[in-house]
């Protein structure tokens, strides 16, 4: 009885290795096959495992524990015509893969009622002392091409500007005329609305456009 049971043991396991081993899978007996190509794909690579030196190790742990920013809304400006053309072609070369704008305001043309060019600074200091005894609002002339000069009034229209020399024309003024201070100003203010610290890396090629406009916070 026990060689038999020795015997019966030993066939056991002599047909449990010919099983697991395939050795009988012409007769449709073997283990199911492990062939799952994505196992292969989650095997780690030893070769590319790198021992980091301490200090580049506290540095790449922190790295991962430190959150990363969110992204903040950046602005610059603002920009003429030629400077805001000159942003847009660089910002549409950059492709850059967050949203961008550049917002045009006006600035209106301005007309002023103005007394000049004077010879020198004191003809231009007579006048503003006798303009000031007739109780008359004096302005700054901000055109440098007609200083030294004297503005008696502000308007963004000409037609205004000529209804008030009219007006002031009744109350003694003599020498005023209308003349155009500037021309209409286009400004451009550019806004990035969600810049990430990537991104941030990227626009540091906008800054020779930039000139002195430095990107800032939106807020």
């Amino acid at each position: 009885m026990l060689r038999l049971a020795v015997l019966l043991l030993v066939l056991l396991n002599a047909g449990y290795y010919a099983w697991s081993h395939g050795m009988v899978r012409a007769y449709g007996w073997a283990p199911a096959e492990q062939s799952e190509p994505q196992r292969l794909a989650q095997q780690l690579r030893p070769e590319a495992i790198r021992i980091l030196p301490p200090e580049e190790g506290r540095r790449a742990e922190q790295a991962a524990l430190t959150p990363p920013k969110p992204p903040e809304c950046l602005t610059a400006g603002l920009f003429d015509e030629a400077q805001t053309e000159a942003l847009r072609k660089a910002l549409e070369a950059l492709a850059l893969p967050a949203a961008w704008s550049l917002d045009v305001s006006v600035e209106p043309a301005r007309w002023i009622v103005y007394m000049g060019k004077f010879p020198n600074a004191g003809a231009q200091e007579k006048k503003r002392a006798e303009l000031e005894t007739m109780k008359l609002k004096l302005y700054p002339v901000d055109n440098v091409d007609l200083r030294p000069g004297l503005s008696l009034a502000r308007f963004e229209t000409e037609a205004q500007a000529r209804a008030e020399l009219a007006a002031l024309q009744k109350r003694g003024v003599r020498t005023a005329r209308v003349v155009q201070e500037r021309a209409e100003i286009k400004l451009a203010q550019l806004r990035l609305p969600a810049v990430d610290e990537p991104l941030k890396t990227r626009l540091a090629d906008l800054k020779p456009l930039l000139g002195d406009k430095s990107l800032r916070s939106c807020k």
